[in-house]
């Protein structure tokens, strides 16, 4: 397994140990409750996660033919 790969459960521990931990906070950001706002913003940052993932991946692809 390539190292980069490890990226890819950076987004899965922020949702499973990250939610139940920022959910004592009672704290709005950008109008929403703190734990609406974390969850929404792992979505994103998981989907940039997938595309760092994919551009090394497409360049590990290209260096080894």
């Amino acid at each position: 397994m390539k190292p980069f790969y490890f990226l890819a459960f950076i987004p899965v521990l922020a949702f499973l140990i990250g939610v139940p931990l920022v959910n004592r906070i009672e704290l709005y950001v950008l109008g929403l409750p703190f734990t609406m706002f974390w969850i929404v913003l792992w979505v994103i940052l998981s989907s940039l996660t997938i595309l760092i993932l994919y551009r090394f991946d497409q360049q590990d692809e290209e260096v080894s033919e």
